[in-house]
């Protein structure tokens, strides 16, 4: 297992979008565990959790899915891709995390059954509920991505692929909708330079 003490600033801004790995690196799946479950503990809305992993690192599944991505190069030689699938029937789930915190003593069953019902309101829309599948997801993405790098590893997020072969492929249930593409692994070749815009140019104070 890899394991580092390297500091958050260290990790944030040595973290860049790799496309190239060395096809030799296998993560053992303990590890990648261990790193989803690190990315599982971001945020989201009601801590209903709205994410699930579809790890792909056999590689003639690898190999499957290199068309379904355009044919990019970096799905067969990472170690793993993981797909970032959202919950669109997140509210699902809001009956075991709150069963949970009322046996914890963090909830009465009444504010519970409150809350449950709030839930399920919100949940009657379905634009509602495609927005928490988008954005929740995406931050456990983006942890997931800061803890490969604070191991030692590189990754790239990846929207160019096609989803509805994806689902059709992979047997995605229609609960879930893919967010992304993730590729993990060694890289084989740095990124190229990529400027980002000054804080005053994306930053504004209390209104326009």
């Amino acid at each position: 297992m890899t394991t580092t003490n390297v500091d958050l600033t260290t990790v944030i801004n040595d973290r860049h979008s790799i496309r190239v790995y060395d096809p030799s690196v296998k993560i053992d799946k303990n590890e990648l565990n261990d790193m989803i479950q690190e990315a599982a503990k971001a945020p989201s809305a009601w801590n209903l959790q709205h994410w699930k992993f579809l790890v792909v690192d056999d590689p003639d599944l690898q190999n499957t899915l290199l068309p379904i991505a355009f044919n990019q190069q970096q799905v067969v030689d990472a170690s793993a891709v993981i797909a970032i699938l959202g919950d669109l029937e997140a509210n699902k789930n809001a009956e075991r995390v709150y069963s949970e915190a009322v046996a914890a003593g963090f909830m009465t069953e009444e504010a519970k059954s409150t809350l449950i019902g709030q839930i399920n309101g919100a949940y009657q829309s379905p634009e509602a509920a495609l927005h928490s599948a988008i954005l929740n997801p995406s931050l456990a993405a983006m942890q997931l991505m800061l803890i490969a790098k604070a191991r030692g590893y590189d990754t790239c997020s990846m929207a160019g692929y096609d989803s509805a072969q994806f689902i059709k492929t992979f047997n995605i249930p229609s609960r879930y909708v893919p967010v992304m593409l993730l590729t993990i692994g060694k890289k084989a070749k740095d990124a190229h330079a990529t400027n980002r815009f000054p804080v005053e140019d994306i930053t504004l104070y209390n209104n326009f």
